[in-house]
């Protein structure tokens, strides 16, 4: 269907070149547990009603395994017909649940998918569901990913396949060819087949893979075009007898394999179609003879697969596919040989693992077995004209004979935001009137499933006056049994989805609407402030850090004591973004907790401490550091000196002159003593004038060599603040200092003259 070398661009059905190199092995560990989860759990969906254990044992799963704690980044694949790829590379030992998600995904034309973690349960049934339901009635609804959208879900987001898109995309030429053929196959035209159109049938018909791919673009095309069954069958046998045409005039002895390829493709038709397909064949022209050529071909792997294909899709058997089977296979013995292989392959799958299968199997096999043939009670055009009933359906809206703005008022009246506002008015009432505690107790998960369906689609106005019912409950004073459930729903909604979708919307929301949502989260009290904090220490977005933190400092001493333990959390971006908040926080209370991160693991997280204890800025805080930088290892005492080295405004020149007047210039802390006084210089700040004119004279004349450097280190910082004030140190050090300050100050102030022209010239 497309060039293997030639990805389009939105187009995420064509299959990536062949990846060097497979997933590593952890990866391929991640892409097959989640694949058998996702299977396991599609399955129980469907089988199962709502709230059965085995529902809420696979969701659970799935949820686990896609949680924050095991999936920390989104996870894309790119779906192939038969694997689950990212970055065009596949598992390194092959999983059949991979393969089985894979074709389910593709059979709903979905070309890629990328799953967020912290999905919910609910969620995810809903998500499961939607895959249960049949491929055709949802691209009457416009697609999958259209469907998917409308349902407010973001935990998963879905890139579906566009077959024309593909068709175009490809080599200009190519596009055009393939165009005009799916054009004239709808529309009933002849196939010309030209030189061109003959190469790209031999091209297609030698590759399986394409054959089928440009099968199911005519089919999708097909339904798109409302024509119904008749029109899709005829046009597929169209391009079938397009093909062999094409064949056997340019290479009649490719024939057979080129049938073989075919019969695999019809294979991988919906019973419907193929039995479509058959029945279209008996009124065309050598239709009956190339169709039975085809069916012929098929072997025994492809009608197995095709059974078990549409057993795992549908969890049973349904008339029009024991209708197909009975079709392909004539004899009771051979029925029953591949109905053992069919058995195998379905057992394999996620539905082979649920409690009851064979019994679930015998009902399967009875009805391929034995469903009885309405032949002699349904003429071959009656029939035909029932199978085309459900895709006619869509004609009673083109013949609709309702005004506009009647259509359009009942639209609207069932539009997602009117049917929430509606769950809203009722919930509301519902906490409203009901006495019973335990009954209103029940009400507290509907309560907080739509709470997150509003923050999702952030309709916060909504939320409020939910999230204020809670909140009021939970008050101190009131009934015992409600207060507890209301509490208990609170838990609940701050440890699910809260915290991610209020996220999302705060870099976008206007001023007044963020002072509502952050009334609205200090409302519910302490136990936002950790999710809060976390969601911090993870946000790059500066607009919505800012916000965040706006919201963390409202919570006032209760936000503090929270942040205060964030300290010890084993993250170290959670420390790091402890340590800012009790820096946005002020005060010298956070000191000895910024004292015990000075000695932290994790450098960055030592200099936020550094940053921290200095914007306090008091004779208490510089203290702390100097005590950090006298009792520290070498390594902690080089990080705290290049983070605060690495502070270039007026607020280090106290500290470093601190460290000038307290840290002896001997002894270990000597390096220490010198890089503050490059660090003053460094500044330029004229604050620093007067402890660099003590460092200056400081010395010893038992240790010459340290003190020449301590003295030229200061005059040169002094030379680089550069101001009259500096300079007048220098100039009176250099006039009537001792011999030795003044050879240091003269030699630094003969470097800084301009050399006159010609001087040092040979």
């Amino acid at each position: 269907m497309s060039d293997p070398d030639h990805q389009p661009t939105g187009a995420p059905a064509s299959p990536p070149a062949p990846a060097s190199a497979p997933l590593t092995p952890e990866e391929s560990e991640r892409v097959t547990e989640f694949a058998r989860a996702c299977k396991a759990a599609a399955r129980a969906v469907v089988l199962y009603p709502d709230g059965h254990p085995a529902i809420t044992t696979t969701l659970g799963r799935i949820v686990l395994v896609t949680s924050a704690e095991r999936q920390r980044t989104p996870l894309t694949f790119t779906v192939l017909p038969n694997d689950l790829q990212i970055d065009g590379r596949g598992a390194s030992r092959p999983d059949r649940a991979i393969g089985e998600l894979a074709a389910l995904l593709h059979g709903h034309s979905i070309g890629e998918m990328t799953v967020l973690p912290d999905g919910g349960a609910e969620a995810w049934r809903q998500f499961l569901l939607l895959l249960g339901r049949s491929p055709d009635a949802i691209r009457t609804e416009g697609g999958i990913a259209r469907v998917w959208t409308e349902m407010g879900q973001r935990h998963v987001t879905l890139r579906e396949i566009d077959y024309a898109e593909v068709l175009r995309e490809r080599s200009e030429g190519q596009a055009a060819v393939w165009e005009k053929i799916i054009v004239n196959c709808l529309q009933g035209d002849a196939i010309d087949l030209n030189e061109e159109t003959i190469r790209e049938f031999l091209a297609l018909a030698s590759d399986s893979a394409r054959l089928t791919e440009i099968i199911e673009a005519l089919e999708q095309r097909a339904d798109g075009s409302g024509g119904g069954l008749n029109a899709k069958t005829a046009a597929l046998l169209r391009m079938l007898k397009g093909i062999v045409e094409a064949v056997s005039r340019q290479a009649p002895e490719r024939l057979d394999p080129v049938l073989h390829n075919m019969a695999s493709a019809v294979g991988q038709l919906s019973p419907d179609t193929l039995m479509g397909l058959l029945t279209t064949a008996g009124d065309a022209e050598e239709g009956p003879r190339l169709m039975s050529a085809v069916i012929s071909r098929m072997t025994d792997g492809t009608i197995a697969s095709f059974v078990s294909r549409n057993v795992i899709a549908e969890t049973s058997a349904t008339d029009r596919l024991a209708q197909a089977f009975q079709t392909l296979v004539r004899e009771g013995d051979e029925r029953q040989r591949l109905l053992a292989l069919a058995h195998d392959d379905v057992a394999a799958s996620p539905l082979g693992n649920v409690d009851g299968f064979e019994t679930v199997w015998s009902h399967v096999a009875e009805k391929l077995l034995t469903s009885y043939s309405d032949e002699s009670f349904v003429s071959s055009e009656y029939g035909r004209e029932l199978s085309s009933a459900r895709s006619q359906a869509i004609e009673v809206e083109q013949v609709s004979d309702d005004p506009p703005e009647r259509v359009s008022a009942w639209l609207v009246s069932v539009a997602t935001g009117a049917l929430r506002a509606l769950d809203l008015t009722l919930l509301l009432d519902l906490l409203r009137i009901e006495e019973n505690e335990e009954r209103w107790g029940e009400l507290i998960g509907p309560v907080i499933s739509l709470l997150e369906d509003l923050l999702l689609v952030g309709d916060f106005d909504a939320a409020i006056e939910l999230i204020e019912v809670l909140v009021r409950e939970a008050a101190p004073g009131g009934q015992t049994a409600r207060r507890q459930h209301a509490m208990i729903g609170i838990d609940l909604l701050v440890a699910g989805v809260m915290m991610r979708h209020i996220v999302t919307h705060l870099g976008t929301i206007d001023d007044t609407q963020f002072e509502r949502v952050k009334t609205m989260c200090v409302s519910l009290g302490e136990v936002l402030v950790r999710p809060l904090a976390e969601a911090l220490s993870i946000e790059e977005r500066a607009r919505t850090r800012e916000r965040l933190t706006s919201i963390l400092l409202a919570f006032g001493i209760i936000g503090r004591r929270t942040i205060e333990r964030l300290k010890g959390s084993p993250n170290a971006a959670v420390r790091r973004t402890a340590i800012y908040l009790m820096r946005e926080f002020g005060g010298t209370e956070a000191l000895p907790d910024l004292t015990e991160l000075l000695d932290d693991a994790e450098p960055l997280v030592q200099r936020e401490a550094v940053r921290a204890i200095l914007n306090i800025g008091t004779e208490r805080a510089y203290r702390v550091l100097e005590q950090a930088l006298a009792g520290g290892t070498p390594q902690s005492r080089e990080t705290i000196m290049q983070s605060l080295s690495a502070i270039r405004d007026e607020r280090v020149t106290p500290l470093f002159a601190y460290i000038l007047r307290h840290v002896g210039y001997r002894g270990p802390l000597a390096p220490v003593y010198l890089r503050a006084i490059e660090s003053l210089g460094a500044l330029r700040d004229p604050e620093a004038i007067e402890p660099l004119r003590e460092a200056l004279y400081e010395g010893t004349w038992w240790a010459p060599r340290r003190t020449r450097t301590l003295r030229t280190a200061a005059a040169a910082a002094l030379m680089r603040i550069g101001t009259p004030a500096a300079r007048a140190v220098l100039e009176e050090a250099a006039a009537g200092a001792a011999r030795n300050v003044r050879a240091i100050v003269r030699a630094q102030l003969a470097s800084a003259r301009p050399r006159r022209p010609g001087v040092g010239a040979s």
